[in-house]
């Protein structure tokens, strides 16, 4: 079964999401590869500049951008999965 967003295909949850809400996940939560110090400064100048116009615009009586604004504030205090497993060391556990 496929999925389409406003005439585009979604191929995953993410991105029926990212297509449904207008939220790019990657740019608020971060990526899932490793990124250098100076991409990660530019994409979170981006996701702060985005997530004040949507705020503004929420407060303006954009209900949709408000709760925009919302999901993606909670984005950024999100640590994927893969990321947080990469960095936890073996061993090092209450376990070990």
């Amino acid at each position: 079964m496929r999925t389409y967003v406003a005439g585009q295909e979604a191929h995953g949850d993410l991105e029926f999401a990212e297509l449904a809400l207008g939220i790019d996940v990657e740019l608020f939560r971060g990526p899932l590869k490793p990124e250098t110090a100076k991409e990660r400064r530019a994409r979170k100048d981006v996701a702060r500049e985005i997530l004040r116009d949507l705020r503004e615009m929420g407060e303006a009586g954009d209900e949709i951008a408000g709760w925009d604004a919302l999901y993606a504030d909670a984005l950024t205090r999100t640590v994927p999965f893969l990321r947080a497993a990469r960095c936890h060391r073996q061993g090092t556990g209450e376990a070990a």
